[in-house]
């Protein structure tokens, strides 16, 4: 059965049999997920075969405070920095290593840059969940915070301007 595009969470798609290897996330999809979309707390964004959901990400404002960003991103920046925190980010074991993961976070990061065109974000913040996380956000441009081993960010900027054809480096 084919992949639906990511879409907000609706009680419309089953969570009851997700499960990515950890507790901890499949714990927050099933119990956490719908209630802060009610809440407003944070959106989260579902792929599905069929109705099932096979992998998510969660979605909400946040900031950092400036002297824990990146000089590169600190620059000019009030105190905190406005960010987009990409709080959640699952793959059903079913479907892990096979590049899933990395279509929910450019997902994830072109919403957050859609977001941040409207209200004002720098960079889209994450607090890995532990080094194997890490290295998968560090592999797709991610930076590690000076303060804290499993913050990372990534600057909206350089995601914006390798969309007009003008990466950074």
């Amino acid at each position: 059965m084919p992949l639906t595009a990511p879409t907000r969470l609706s009680p419309s798609h089953d969570c009851a049999a997700f499960d990515c290897g950890d507790d901890s996330l499949n714990a927050w999809l099933r119990r956490r997920a719908s209630k802060n979309e009610a809440t407003r707390g944070s959106r989260c964004f579902v792929v599905c075969e069929g109705t099932r959901v096979v992998g998510f990400y969660a979605l909400a404002a946040g900031s950092v405070a400036r002297e824990r960003a990146p000089a590169a991103i600190r620059r000019n920046m009030p105190d905190p920095v406005p960010a987009i925190v990409l709080g959640r980010l699952a793959v059903d074991k079913a479907l892990q290593n096979q590049g899933l993961g990395a279509d929910l976070l450019h997902d994830a990061a072109l919403r957050a840059l859609r977001a941040a065109q409207e209200i004002g974000a720098r960079v889209l913040l994450c607090h890995a969940l532990n080094e194997r996380a890490k290295r998968f956000y560090m592999r797709h441009g991610f930076v590690e915070s000076k303060f804290d081993a499993l913050v990372v960010m990534l600057d909206l900027k350089r995601i914006e301007a390798q969309l007009s054809g003008n990466p950074v480096k």
